[in-house]
C-alpha cells in the first residue's frame, strides 16, 4: 500500500479495503439521501455501472445488512441508530472488499442491536468471503467473534494467539490482566489491587 500512487491508492481503497469508523453512524451525510451516498461511491468505483445497475446494488447491499431498501430514500436522521451504522457496514460492503477493517463499530449502540449487528457481519463474512479486522476494547466480545486475536499495549502487539488459546492460556502479563478484569457473572467477587493501565 505504501508504494501505491495517488490514484491506485483510490483505486484500492473501499475496492480491496474498507473500513467502518468508530462512531461511523455519525458519518452519514445529513442532507443527502442513503441513495445518494452509496450510489456516489458506485459512481466513482465503477464507472460502467448503469443507473439501473446502481440502484440495484444499492437495494441489494441494504438487504444484506437487514435495512429495507424502500430507506435508500431516507436521510440520517430518519433513521434509528442502528439502522444508520447497518447502512455504513452496507456502504463498506458496496465494492465487495476482501478485507474489512471495524474500529469499535458498535459502541454507541445498546447491547440488543449490537448483538444483531455482530451477527450479521459473521453471517456476511461466511457467506461473502471477505476478512474482518475488529479493533475493539471488549476483550470477551472479541474471544467470542474472533479466529485470531492481537493484544496491544502502548501501541505494540505483546501477544498474537488463536481466541480459544488466549481464553484458556494467555501468556503475556498485560492481557491475563484484561481479561480478569472482566467480572464473571457467576463466579465470587475478588477483589483486585490496582487495575490494568
Amino acid at each position: 500500500m505504501l508504494s501505491l500512487g495517488p490514484a491506485e491508492l483510490r483505486a484500492f481503497r473501499w475496492d480491496k479495503l474498507s473500513m467502518v469508523f468508530q462512531g461511523a453512524m455519525n458519518s452519514l451525510n445529513p442532507v443527502t439521501t442513503v441513495r445518494a451516498q452509496l450510489d456516489d461511491v458506485l459512481r466513482t468505483h465503477r464507472p460502467a455501472m448503469t443507473a439501473a445497475q446502481r440502484r440495484e446494488r444499492c437495494a441489494e447491499v441494504l438487504r444484506l445488512v437487514g435495512v429495507d431498501p424502500a430507506r435508500l430514500g431516507s436521510y440520517a436522521h430518519e433513521l434509528s441508530g442502528g439502522m444508520r451504522q447497518r447502512v455504513m457496514i452496507a456502504a463498506a460492503m458496496l465494492l465487495e472488499p476482501q478485507v474489512m477493517i471495524m474500529d469499535e463499530p458498535t459502541t454507541a449502540l445498546d447491547v440488543v442491536v449490537q448483538r444483531g449487528i455482530l451477527r450479521e457481519i459473521l453471517r456476511l463474512r461466511d457467506e461473502l468471503g471477505f476478512a474482518v479486522v475488529f479493533i475493539t476494547h471488549d476483550l470477551p466480545l472479541l474471544l467470542e467473534l474472533a479466529d485470531r486475536v492481537a493484544v496491544m499495549k502502548d501501541g505494540e502487539v505483546v501477544e498474537y494467539e488463536t481466541a480459544e488459546r488466549l481464553r484458556s492460556a494467555a501468556r503475556h502479563p498485560y492481557t491475563q490482566e484484561l481479561l480478569a478484569s472482566f467480572p464473571s457473572l457467576t463466579g465470587a467477587r475478588v477483589p483486585r489491587e490496582g487495575g490494568v493501565r
